[in-house]
Formats: structure tokens, sequence, C-alpha cells
């Protein structure tokens, strides 16, 4: 019987994934670094072994973020893709990145000491849709040129 199999990838299409197995251990990571690679208040990552994951569409390029940490990313739309420290049989993957994020629901936080004193509030903040604060002219305009999510057989698609 075949197992779980995850596909994702960038936010432009010019690199997918494929995970072949069950997920690991997925979690939100505080620290300064995960903060700057994300442009975020940190970032959500799941872990897969090497040997589960495999790059369908290109590869992500790498930033050594640390002198034991490399950062993959996509060189043409710059969503980061990936975190690997060197030795570790496994990668920690954008959860954002996975064409259903629902599936990798955190469940832990490391990098505490640097979380920023007003994450634990972001919930409480009111909340509206985008068509609630946007007019029916500015949707139209919205329209998503992102990849979509699921595996395609060429990205972006003739015109």
């Amino acid at each position: 019987m075949a197992g779980p199999v995850f596909t994702g990838g960038c936010q432009c299409g010019a690199v997918r994934y494929r995970i072949d197995g069950p997920l690991g251990r997925p979690g939100i990571c505080h620290c300064r670094m995960c903060q700057k690679a994300f442009g975020s208040w940190g970032a959500a990552l799941v872990s897969v072994p090497v040997a589960q994951l495999t790059w369908t569409r290109g590869r992500p390029a790498e930033f050594r973020s640390s002198a034991i940490v490399a950062r993959g990313f996509c060189t043409q739309c710059g969503t980061p893709l990936h975190m690997k420290e060197d030795g570790d049989p496994t990668y920690e993957i954008a959860i954002g990145t996975l064409d259903d994020p629902e599936k990798a629901a955190p469940i832990e936080q490391a990098g505490v000491e640097a979380e920023l004193t007003w994450f634990k509030s972001l919930s409480g903040l009111p909340r509206q849709k985008t068509e609630d604060y946007r007019s029916p002219d500015d949707m139209a305009k919205l329209r998503s040129l992102q990849h979509p999510d699921h595996d395609t057989a060429e990205w972006p698609p003739k015109r």
C-alpha cells in the first residue's frame, strides 16, 4: 500500500516538489533568522526526510544564513521553500508552500527567545474578507497570476 503524497512549490511555479510519505513534526520558529528569511514574525515549517523529497520542477537556490544552515528559495519569485541544517537527514519545508497547508497544523514552537511581543495578540485582531474592503473593480484586477495549488504539466500556461 502506498503512503501519503504531498505536493507543493513556490508562488510562481518555477520550483515544485513532491513528498512521498508522512510529514514530520510541524511547528513554528520565532528565531531572528526565520523572521528575516520569511520577512515575517517567523516561519511555519514541517520536517521531511531528505529521501522523501523530490524536486519535480526546478530547484531552489540556497542562502547560508549561518555556518550550519542553508535556506532554499525560488530565484524567480523569492518564495522561501526550506531550511536545511548541515548533517540533518531532514528538510524543514515551509508549510505555506504545501499545496494543502491545512495538512500540517503546527504542534510546537521554537526560538521563542526572539518571539515578537505582539505575536500572541494576532488572533485577537479584527478580521475581514478581502471582498469586504475591496471594490468589485479592485477584485477583478486582483486575479491571481500565481501557480495553482496542484501540479501542472507546464507553467506558465501557453497563451
